[in-house]
């Protein structure tokens, strides 16, 4: 994948790890710009390219009183403004065929959810709009298996495709990352290691997923360290009230620091 075509992304000389993050889910314009700022503020002073990340819909929800959006056109429209304002890329999920079309009005990246990664039809939709296509990796699947979703987007006419690691079904209630899995697909694709949602623990009885944000930095060092291509992680300034995935976010206090530290390692790694 080259990144430098991905209109307004900056810093791809910088030899750095590449980066989605964002909130998960867009709540509105305020929120949204607030958090886009102090992300890009960041990103451009460590010089790592950026991409940022807004869900304008969440469709896979534990519970029929989940919060799902704002309106599909709302969110989409903040996630252009923050693209124009900031002059960054976007990247936003998406679940069904008619939302390709509609999503690569306003975004740059179109991505496709890990329990729809099997999903041909939305696989092919996606490839035909011409956008960079984030394919996550099925909490069910082996890296392996990764390279036929892959294919699905090259045989689409589009090679501008990467995969992303979210974590492996561990039992019911945890995920687990397979380290191994990083320089296997890497093979096929640029390969991204979403430390935020490995760390989820879905399925709990509430209704209510959980997480173990305090593992953030473990996971994201070990990722670095193993070449990953890209980082992805959610960030918002109030996760405890954030009305998606909040359990797992990280903390936009907390953002600098770890990105920074994730820095010094990648440099570490080069000059080995």
């Amino acid at each position: 994948m080259n990144l430098s075509l991905i209109p307004n992304i900056k810093h791809t000389n910088s030899n750095n790890f590449f980066l989605l993050a964002g909130p998960c889910a867009i709540e509105g314009e305020e929120m949204a710009l607030r958090i886009a700022e102090k992300v890009i503020t960041i990103t451009d002073k460590l010089e790592i390219p950026l991409i940022f990340k807004g869900s304008f819909k969440k469709a896979n929800r534990s519970r029929v009183d989940s919060f799902t959006g704002i309106g599909d056109e709302k969110a989409l429209q903040i996630l252009k403004k923050v693209s124009t304002t900031f002059q960054v890329p976007t990247v936003t999920d998406i679940h069904e065929v008619a939302d390709a079309a509609l999503a690569a009005q306003y975004v740059d990246v179109l991505q496709i959810p890990a329990f729809l990664v099997r999903q041909t039809d939305l696989v092919v939709a996606a490839a035909k709009t011409g956008k960079v296509v984030n394919l996550k990796k099925g909490q069910f699947m082996s890296p392996s298996a990764m390279q036929h979703a892959v294919k699905k987007v090259t045989d689409s006419g589009n090679s501008q495709v990467m995969v992303t690691d979210r974590g492996t079904m561990f039992g019911y209630q945890d995920m687990i990352v397979d380290f191994r899995g990083i320089p296997e697909m890497r093979q096929f694709a640029p390969t991204v290691l979403d430390v935020t949602h490995s760390l989820q623990q879905p399925n709990q009885s509430s209704g209510v997923t959980g997480g173990r944000p305090e593992m953030i930095e473990t996971i994201a060092r070990a990722g670095v360290v193993n070449n990953v291509d890209g980082l992805f992680m959610e960030t918002h300034f109030d996760p405890a009230n954030a009305k998606s995935d909040g359990a797992n976010m990280l903390h936009l206090d907390h953002l600098e620091n770890l990105l920074s530290n994730l820095v010094a390692i990648r440099k570490t790694v080069n000059t080995l």
